[in-house]
C-alpha cells in the first residue's frame, strides 16, 4: 500500500474517531502471514510476527506496541510512538491504556461488515486474559462504523489507484476485440487475458479460478465459476466479468460482446441491452451523499421490472477499494442475505459497482457493471460506460 498513505489513513481514522465520539481503535493482531486483519493494510501496510497493538485516539495520537523485532521495521514518522517489548506485550499495553484511560475501546469485530471483522475469537479472549484485573474489557465495543468510515472515504490518493485499476482492465477489454474469434473456448479466452496481466504486470481482483469470469452464449450459467470449454458461435453473446488490482486497489468491470455486425443484434438482445444501461444511468443519477444503500438498489431494480424482466437474484452494487469486494454498506435489497448493509448512508468518497442485468428468453442474460465515484453534489463514472455492445464481425 505504501507507509505515505497509510500514515494519511491512520491521521483519517483518528479525525472519524472524533466525529464518532469513540475514544480508542485497537488493531490487535499477530502472525499476519497466516491470518490478517483487513484493516491492517489500511494503517500498516506490513506484516508483524509477534502481537502487535496500534492504537488510534480521537485525540490524534497513533501508538504502535510491538515486539522489538518488529517495531524495527515501522517506519519513522508512521505513528506518534513506538514502544518496543521483548519477552511480553502485556504488560507494556496495560500501561498505555492506563495512560489513555479510554471510555471507549473499539475493536475488529462485527456482525455485518465483513471488513471489520477481523479479530479472532482467540485474539480477543488472549486480549481479555492480558487485561485481567483491569475493567477495559468491559469498554470494548464494535469498530464496525469506524472501519466502514474509514475504508468506504477514499482519499484522492486511493482514488487515482482505483481509477489506474480501471485503466488496465479496460485496456485489457479493448485488447480482446483484435482476439476474440467464433469457436474458442471459453477456456482460451480466460488464459489470454491471465497472459496480459501478468505482462502488465499486475494481478487479478479476486480468486483468478474466475477473474475473469467468461460467458459465451445463452447456456452458461452467470455467476463465481470458472470458464469452461463452451465455445464462441456466431449471432452469440460473451460476457466478462472482469477486474486488475494495481498498487494495491481493484477494479471491477462486466463488459458484453456479440458475434456478429450491428445490424445482426437481435431486437430481443438489443432491448436487454438498453434496459440494463438505462438502469445504471437511473441509479448513477440517484446516487448521491444522504441516499441510503436500498433506496439506490430499488431505483435499478424497478428499472429492470418496469420493462418486464425479473428481478436480478443480488444487489446491485458493492464498494471497491483494496478488495474487489471491499466491506461497508452496500446497494442491495433489504433481504436477510445483506444484514444490516442495505440500511447504510452513502457517502462522499465512496466508490461503488453498478451492476444490474437482465435475462433474455432466447439469448441468455446481458449484465454490465460500471464503478462510480460518490462526489458532493452526486457521482461521477470512474470506467468509460460501455453504451453498445461491442460487436465482432
Amino acid at each position: 500500500m505504501g507507509q505515505a498513505l497509510a500514515a494519511l489513513k491512520s491521521h483519517q481514522a483518528c479525525e472519524i474517531l472524533k466525529e464518532l465520539g469513540v475514544d480508542c481503535w485497537l488493531v490487535w493482531v499477530r502472525e499476519t502471514m497466516q491470518m490478517r486483519d483487513p484493516s491492517l493494510d489500511l494503517v500498516l501496510g506490513s506484516d508483524v510476527i509477534a502481537q502487535t497493538a496500534l492504537l488510534f485516539t480521537r485525540e490524534g495520537e497513533r501508538i504502535a506496541v510491538a515486539q522489538e523485532h518488529d517495531a524495527a521495521g515501522f517506519p519513522d514518522g508512521l505513528f506518534d510512538r513506538t514502544i518496543p517489548y521483548r519477552t511480553g506485550i502485556a504488560e507494556p499495553l496495560r500501561r498505555e491504556l492506563a495512560r489513555l484511560d479510554p471510555e471507549q475501546i473499539a475493536l475488529d469485530y462485527s456482525v455485518d461488515n465483513d471488513a471489520a471483522d477481523g479479530l479472532s475469537v482467540g485474539m480477543l479472549e488472549l486480549l481479555r486474559r492480558f487485561l485481567d484485573g483491569t475493567d477495559y474489557s468491559s469498554r470494548f465495543v464494535s469498530a464496525g462504523p469506524l472501519v466502514e468510515h474509514l475504508r468506504g472515504r477514499k482519499l484522492p490518493e486511493e482514488v487515482d489507484r482505483i481509477r489506474a485499476a480501471i485503466s488496465i482492465t479496460e485496456r485489457i477489454f479493448d485488447d480482446l476485440r483484435g482476439f476474440l474469434r467464433v469457436g474458442q473456448t471459453e477456456r482460451e479466452i480466460a488464459e489470454y487475458v491471465r497472459a496480459r496481466i501478468r505482462e502488465l504486470g499486475v494481478s487479478p481482483s479476486w480468486d483468478p479460478s474466475y477473474c475473469p469470469a467468461v460467458d459465451a452464449g445463452p447456456d452458461k450459467e452467470f455467476g463465481h465459476a470458472g470458464p469452461t470449454g463452451l465455445r464462441t458461435k456466431a449471432g452469440h453473446l460473451l460476457h466478462f466479468d472482469f477486474g486488475v488490482k494495481a498498487d494495491g486497489y481493484c477494479a471491477d468491470l462486466q463488459r458484453m460482446y456479440f458475434f456478429g455486425g450491428p445490424a445482426e443484434i437481435p431486437a430481443e438482445v438489443r432491448r436487454a441491452f438498453d434496459t440494463v444501461r438505462g438502469a445504471i444511468d437511473a441509479a448513477s443519477s440517484f446516487l448521491h451523499p444522504g441516499r441510503v444503500g436500498h433506496e439506490v438498489d430499488a431505483v435499478a431494480r424497478a428499472h429492470i421490472t418496469g420493462a418486464g424482466y425479473e428481478e436480478y437474484a443480488h444487489g446491485l452494487g458493492h464498494q471497491i477499494g483494496r478488495f474487489a469486494h471491499d466491506g461497508g454498506m452496500r446497494l442491495a435489497p433489504t433481504w436477510e442475505l445483506f444484514g444490516r448493509r442495505p440500511f447504510g448512508i452513502v457517502e462522499q468518497g465512496n466508490v461503488f459497482t453498478i451492476e444490474p442485468n437482465a435475462v433474455t428468453r432466447n439469448y441468455g442474460r446481458v449484465s454490465l457493471e460500471e464503478d462510480v465515484l460518490v462526489t458532493a453534489d452526486g457521482c461521477r463514472y470512474l470506467s468509460t460506460p460501455q453504451r453498445e455492445l461491442i460487436c465482432l464481425e
